[in-house]
């Protein structure tokens, strides 16, 4: 039986996926569909609430995206933010105009209803806004909830339908009170049971797996050493046992200690049948000479499907092939739940390696986020350091070593990038970062070893720490400088190819999270 859900219509909002992670914070279950999406749709998904996100284009437009309005007439509760609540609105005889005062940023909320969805909040609360078109006049079936010095109507709900408006963002954390809003709304609007537990979705995707792979056929779960590939190998074991065979593809570009964790955890703890492909000298020798980032990532993509298809031949009656694809990955590739999703890109866990290899594709975590991922492998019994682990690019150091890639230049920058995550670990950092890593670029500098002057073969390392909810925006992180200052000490003296050590300190955008 499907999960009650929360329907959430994107409309291109850089927080779409942030609104359903704040909705299953509250054990409701959430989806991301595109705004084609039909009520027929969304009766079939068991929706028993909307959420219209916001988006960046003005409803009045020529091509603004805009949902079904008979939507609005299923008797389902319905919720629009900042651009859902302009177009939820003039479906329903608003108008939307352009603001005299664009209004970005925090925002002091005048609540003058506390009814429904503003139950419990403080009569002046922060909000966040981020909006250059407002609800201009509203119809006589429309109330009032909520006002900002430069918004009337910053909050409205109508009289005789199930649908409220926010101008402003409370799923975001620069709204305080945001998250007893989006609880008002599931639970006392929608009247949301509450059951999305991961527990349960656990042992309904284990039987499920069960039920759907034949007692002589075997899977295999290609292993990266990342918590979704390993949390995906783990329960795919829980669910077959030893029909699982899992290929560790040894391209030598992966970080120091990497090929021992893979090992000591899944051939040692887990007991799975483990194919490490040792590989190392033919990716390296592939890469010889290339220096352009996008070369890289196809080269090692090309050689990564033939060392795989190799290895998988030895492998009897298999059959199907494991993948750690995400909810983000799907919704980014067109493909959810409606359908109807606008195909952004083409993810590399979604299309390509099982057509070339002639499997049926198995993804157990396709419905889940980052954070869920990370505390199932903690439910399956993933060391609390694998399960938490920050994220490691497909193509490995290749996109972090600036230039050629030589045996040597992957040595200096796996021992640089073992004394920076040693250091951040043990000054209590590495949870507080999102993803933390050391780049080596090609351009040497002058400095001083001892007495002597040294430039020749003396490369410049860099650190990058950013903080983030959802990889799409980041911000450098504010690192102790103490810290930093262990960090460049320990890689000048030990490291004696570098003599040179800065800190990164842009964010995305402009930059991007990788240097490559």
């Amino acid at each position: 039986m499907k999960p009650e859900s929360i329907a959430v219509i994107d409309f291109g909002s850089q927080y779409t996926q942030l609104i359903a992670r704040r909705v299953r914070e509250h054990n409701v279950h959430s989806l991301i569909l595109g705004p084609g999406v039909t009520p027929d749709q969304l009766r079939e998904s068991n929706i028993v609430g909307i959420i219209l996100s916001g988006g960046p284009s003005s409803v009045y437009a020529d091509n603004a995206p805009r949902c079904c309005d008979d939507i609005l007439d299923m008797n389902v509760p319905v919720l629009g933010i900042c651009y859902g609540m302009q177009i939820g609105c003039q479906i329903l005889g608003g108008d939307v105009t352009p603001s005299a005062t664009r209004e970005f940023g925090r925002t002091q909320l005048d609540i003058t209803n506390h009814a429904g969805i503003l139950a419990h909040v403080s009569q002046k609360s922060t909000v966040w806004m981020s909006h250059g078109d407002v609800v201009n006049t509203l119809g006589d079936e429309f109330e009032s909830l909520a006002r900002t010095p430069t918004c009337p109507y910053a909050a409205v709900k109508h009289k005789t339908r199930p649908f409220v408006g926010l101008q402003f963002h409370p799923e975001v954390t620069h709204t305080p009170e945001g998250n007893m809003i989006l609880r008002n709304f599931l639970y006392d609007i929608c009247q949301c049971k509450g059951d999305w537990r991961l527990g349960d979705f656990l042992a309904d995707t284990i039987e499920g797996i069960r039920s759907r792979i034949g007692s002589d056929e075997r899977v295999i779960c290609g292993l990266s050493g990342g918590v979704d590939s390993s949390v995906t190998a783990a329960i795919l074991h829980e669910a077959i046992g030893d029909r699982l065979a899992c290929i560790f593809v040894d391209n030598g570009l992966m970080r120091s200690g990497e090929i021992e964790l893979v090992e000591s955890t899944f051939r040692d703890h887990f007991k799975i049948d483990l194919r490490v492909a040792r590989a190392a000298d033919r990716f390296l020798t592939k890469l010889r000479g290339v220096t352009d980032p996008q070369k890289k990532r196809t080269i090692i993509g090309h050689e990564f499907i033939e060392v795989f298809k190799e290895e998988s031949r030895s492998i009897p009656n298999a059959k199907y092939l494991a993948q750690g694809t995400l909810y983000p990955d799907v919704i980014e590739s067109g493909h959810s739940v409606g359908g109807v999703a606008a195909n952004i890109k083409l993810h590399h866990n979604v299309g390509g390696l099982p057509e070339k290899l002639g499997f049926e594709l198995v993804e157990p975590l396709r419905e889940l986020f980052k954070d869920e991922v990370r505390q199932l492998g903690e439910q399956l019994g993933l060391p609390h350091d694998m399960a938490w682990r920050h994220p490691f690019p497909g193509p490995g150091l290749a996109v972090r070593i600036m230039g050629e890639i030589t045996p040597e230049r992957l040595d200096i920058l796996q021992r640089i990038d073992h004394i920076a995550l040693e250091e951040i670990t043990a000054a209590g950092w590495y949870p507080k970062i999102a993803q933390a890593f050391t780049v080596l670029l090609p351009i040497s500098t002058v400095g001083v070893q001892g007495d002597d002057r040294s430039y020749q073969n003396q490369y410049v390392a860099a650190l990058r720490c950013v903080e983030t909810s959802d990889f799409m925006t980041a911000d450098w992180v504010h690192v102790d400088y103490e810290l930093l200052a262990r960090i460049s000490t320990r890689v000048i003296n030990e490291v004696k190819e570098v003599n040179r050590f800065v800190y990164d300190i842009s964010s995305k955008p402009p930059a991007t999270i990788e240097w490559e």
